[in-house]
């Protein structure tokens, strides 16, 4: 039987009205909040970082999740691993947040020593009897799937991680993400509810109004439209659009570069969506001006007109172009509050200031974030509103807030609420 806790969460989810958005409490409240972290920061699979993060052995960097913190590194046999940053001896911390270089993982309490695979190989003054063996870190299991890692905290981790993987094998080959370097990171705290942050992100209904930098490179009208709003000359534009929109994704496929949208949206626990979405103007990178920021393409890429593969998940979205790749991670940190880490990566050897120009590179996506940020703030603060009721969902621009929505409610559900 539920608690009552869990009742009264469970009443806010019975509330939600299909087509519209979420009841006040879903985003606002502490309980809900903490619901929340379990059922998809510690149950489900989130994406957290990326290979290169930790191009090196002994390259190390902490992810904090709420009061959970974990070490990606990569260990002394060029290996990724991720462990627990808890000491085996009384639970302290063991590295402080951030990235760093290390020949071991060394608790700075009472100096117990892991190797970088997470053996314990020094313990002082714990006497012969010790075991030693059983003392390890404690592993995280993860999946690197196209350099980008994800990482699920549950003992039963969800099966279909393996939809995901199989989806984006060949996806993410050409770029070689894996082999990339993170040119430039952002940190932002956005003023609300992480559910907030993700529904943001996944409708560009705002796009034309709040983005003017990204609207040189994106297309709002991928992201759905109402015909009957449009005059005949409009309407015919759309419709010549989608024309060729489909015969560049035939073309991209038949030239061996798998574009078609996957949708891994409901009645799923892995959620994710993908798409090669065209690039607007110059058509090579979502720059100012829509010509490559690096000179220097991705991986194993030749062309620069391959548009943009995008993955979204439930706590990220991903852009990988031709020339560079952006990559956004939201890790919720109270129900009013939610970082957005935002990574922009070229290849390996590409040079700033040689092959890429730092601020070409970062401009729309770091005016992009900083929009965005002010948006989630606005939309916060009416919810607190008392004025505040769920309102319905644009059928054609907002179809995939709805899909979030009712994925949302179905995995509560699954996890007794």
């Amino acid at each position: 039987m539920l608690n009552k806790l869990a009742c009264s969460i469970t009443h806010l989810l019975d509330a939600r009205r299909e087509g519209h958005s979420l009841p006040a409490g879903l985003y606002t409240r502490e309980d809900v909040f903490q619901a929340d972290l379990e059922v998809f920061f510690f149950s489900h699979w989130i994406y957290v970082g990326l290979e290169c993060d930790v191009p090196e052995p002994g390259d190390a960097t902490v992810i904090d999740i709420s009061n959970t913190s974990l070490i990606l590194l990569r260990d002394d046999d060029n290996e990724i691993r991720v462990v627990r940053n808890v000491c085996r001896h009384r639970g302290s911390r063991i590295l402080d947040p951030g990235s760093t270089v290390v020949s071991k993982l060394v608790c700075p309490y009472h100096q117990w020593t892991y190797e970088l695979n997470g053996e314990l190989s020094y313990a002082p003054h714990m006497g012969k009897d010790f075991d030693k063996s059983c003392k390890s870190l404690k592993a995280v299991d993860f999946r690197s799937i196209g350099g980008l890692i994800y990482v699920c905290l549950s003992d039963n981790p969800p099966e279909d991680i393996a939809d995901l993987e199989n989806a984006m094998l060949d996806r993410l080959a050409p770029y070689d993400i894996r082999n990339a370097k993170v040119a430039h990171q952002i940190d932002v705290i956005e003023k609300g509810n992480w559910k907030l942050t993700m529904e943001n992100n996944r409708e560009c209904y705002h796009c034309s109004a709040n983005h003017p930098e990204l609207c040189v490179s994106f297309i709002d009208l991928d992201f759905g439209y109402d015909p009957e709003s449009l005059s005949p000359a409009d309407r015919q534009q759309a419709e010549e659009h989608f024309a060729m929109y489909n015969a560049r994704t035939a073309a991209w496929e038949a030239d061996g570069f798998p574009s078609a949208t996957i949708e891994h949206t409901r009645n799923v626990e892995t959620n994710f969506r993908s798409q090669r979405l065209i690039i607007a103007g110059a058509g090579e990178s979502q720059t100012e001006d829509a010509t490559a920021a690096s000179s220097k393409l991705l991986g194993h890429m030749t062309r620069k007109d391959l548009g943009d593969m995008h993955l979204w998940g439930h706590n990220s979205w991903n852009h990988f172009m031709g020339d560079h790749a952006v990559t956004s991670m939201v890790i919720p940190l109270s129900p009013d509050k939610t970082l957005v880490r935002t990574k922009w990566l070229v290849h390996k050897d590409a040079v700033e200031g040689v092959d890429y120009d730092l601020e070409k590179l970062t401009h729309v996506w770091t005016e992009t974030t900083e929009q965005d940020a002010e948006l989630v703030a606005r939309s916060y603060a009416g919810i607190l509103d008392s004025a505040y009721e769920p309102g319905p969902y644009s059928r054609f621009s907002e179809g995939a807030l709805d899909e979030f929505a009712t994925w949302y409610i179905e995995r509560m559900r699954a996890h007794g609420y």
